[in-house]
């Protein structure tokens, strides 16, 4: 880092502060997650696998975090696609840290950005199936809240195949 207030090398902010595993900032110098490196780069196949593996651990910041960084350098025909799996993600966290209103908003932007991929969505992503689920569970979050409702395992490809 350059200065004091967090920025990197080109000057733009960077928070090193540590992390828990739902994303929240801890105080410097506390024990937090693993952090997702600002200039991760992965081919899609391995973001996607990436990103799985950090929602079946229950890490969905994370896994945004890996999604964000695949919206950021998709071709243009796949961007808004990233971006939705990345607001799916966020909106899961939303959910983790008990802001029911924040993650309604993002599952449900999450299945507009999706669902028009439904049927022609690349390296296997199930968009048709994480479009309903998001849209679902943005439902039952507006309809019920937060308090008692369990949050659904999404895969993010279809089961069974591997891009």
């Amino acid at each position: 880092m350059v200065g004091t207030r967090g920025r990197d090398s080109s000057g733009r902010p960077r928070n090193a502060r540590p992390r828990d595993e739902l994303g929240r900032p801890l105080p410097l110098g506390a024990p937090g997650t693993e952090r997702i490196p600002d200039d991760l780069s992965l081919p899609p196949a391995e973001s996607l696998a990436l990103a799985q593996q950090l929602l079946d651990r229950g890490l969905a910041f994370n896994a945004h975090e890996v999604l964000e960084a695949s919206w950021k350098q998709a071709p243009a025909a796949e961007r808004e696609l990233w971006r939705g799996l990345a607001q799916l993600a966020v909106g899961l966290t939303h959910a983790q840290r008990g802001n029911a209103r924040g993650a309604a908003t993002l599952l449900r932007r999450a299945a507009e950005r999706v669902g028009p991929y439904a049927g022609n969505a690349p390296y296997d992503i199930d968009a048709a199936g994480l479009a309903t689920a998001s849209a679902a569970l943005a439902d039952r979050i507006e309809a019920d809240g937060l308090a008692g409702q369990e949050i659904p395992h999404l895969t993010l490809t279809y089961p069974g195949r591997r891009s």
